[in-house]
């Protein structure tokens, strides 16, 4: 009996020291390095993208468009106008070539449906054109987009916890035709936005509990050359954030050497939605946080 409990006392300690390892691993994983610098509070709480001197929130069902100090510049607040299908729903967005792309659906209860690939004017906010959707990729929601230049990719995040948020779905930039999807090993949980910055792909999930005050994280997708795969290491712990809430959107801003989150806090969401306030908030606040970033050891 003795010798089974030795035994199994073993096995802990190794697992444990496995696991502590693993941790340890990737918590070292990133050689980036993130410095708070600003927090601006803004009008929507989905998405934010930048492109020269201009910046861009998505709300749910608004887009607003930036200066350089933040001052408003143009705002739509009807954004589903043109739609064939029925949307009600924009998630974290992007910026190329003064066009926003849009990841919209029609979102109720946790779930998604009429997902579509949407490029507006980044000037107007109005609708131009919309890629024609897969039906048949197995993707069931649209928390994210991220346009990559480089490859002429247009990437779509999941934010739904099953099989299908295990990839990223990919179209191409020029005809909208589906290219594929990516799979992301391990597979992050809760996708609420999705960026292309420097060769690599970064998600931000909400994976914490803002009731434990647990943080959020941002996680970095190191790409396979035949662009089917992506190994998945952590990136970023928001533990620096005002209020520990719900994270969303995100953005690198490659002229500055600037990271951007868009955060959420003061509002309880249960399956995506909001539903009440935590003590102390009678309505929910949306922050772009703004982070000076860079590779460690250089200046």
């Amino acid at each position: 009996m003795k010798k089974v409990l030795l035994l199994v006392l073993l096995c802990m300690i190794v697992f444990c020291c496995g696991c502590n390892a693993d941790r340890l691993n990737t918590a070292a994983s990133s050689s980036r390095v993130y410095s708070l610098d600003a927090v601006h509070p803004v009008n929507g709480r989905q998405g934010v993208c930048v492109e020269g001197d201009c910046y861009w929130v998505s709300g749910s069902t608004t887009l607003t468009k930036y200066d350089r100090n933040w001052n408003v510049i143009a705002e739509n607040t009807e954004p589903f106008k043109g739609y064939e299908l029925e949307v009600n729903h924009i998630g974290d967005i992007d910026v190329y070539g003064n066009e926003l792309y849009l990841g919209v659906e029609y979102f109720s209860d946790g779930e998604g449906k009429n997902i579509q690939v949407a490029v507006y004017d980044g000037d107007t906010l109005e609708l131009k054109r919309v890629f024609p959707f897969r039906s048949d990729t197995g993707q069931l929601e649209c928390s994210g987009i991220a346009v990559d230049p480089d490859t002429k990719t247009v990437y779509m995040s999941s934010w739904i916890d099953d099989t299908s948020s295990n990839h990223l779905y990919m179209y191409d930039l020029d005809s909208g035709a589906y290219k594929g999807k990516l799979e992301m090993q391990p597979a992050p949980k809760w996708i609420q936005g999705v960026a292309c910055y420097d060769g690599s792909l970064y998600v931000t999930c909400d994976d914490g509990d803002a009731d434990d005050n647990a943080p959020d994280h941002m996680y970095r997708i190191d790409v396979s050359e035949d662009r089917k795969t992506g190994t998945v290491v952590s990136e970023k712990t928001f533990d620096d954030v005002t209020r520990q809430g719900e994270i969303e959107g995100l953005t690198f801003d490659a002229a500055r050497e600037e990271f951007l989150l868009l955060y959420n806090r003061g509002a309880r969401i249960i399956a995506g939605m909001p539903s009440g306030f935590y003590e102390g908030y009678d309505q929910e606040i949306h922050e772009v946080f703004v982070y000076k970033t860079g590779v460690e050891g250089k200046r």
